[in-house]
């Protein structure tokens, strides 16, 4: 499912427009990011929890080359499926 089928369903769900419905996606998408973007995480409730987990510097190889690499820490986005959302796809 992408972007545009996600927000048919939402629409159809909802009983509300597609032009609604994208405004309603996008701004989900909007307000999850901010909040990573400040270094909070964001949890709803039987679906999951978003958060940022940090990685630190480390040495790698070019594949290509063989040569060793450093690879510089960095931050992730990370989802983590809550029990419901669990349940409900076995």
């Amino acid at each position: 499912m992408n972007k545009t089928e996600y927000v048919d369903a939402v629409a159809a769900a909802a009983g509300i427009t597609k032009a609604e419905a994208s405004k309603v996606v996008a701004a989900t998408i909007a307000v999850i990011t901010k909040a990573l973007k400040k270094g909070e995480s964001v949890q709803i409730t039987g679906f999951g929890s978003f958060d940022i987990v940090k990685r630190a510097a480390r040495k790698g190889r070019n594949p290509a080359t063989g040569k060793e690499i450093k690879i510089a820490a960095s931050k992730a986005p990370r989802f983590k499926a809550g029990k419901l959302l669990k349940d409900a796809v076995k």
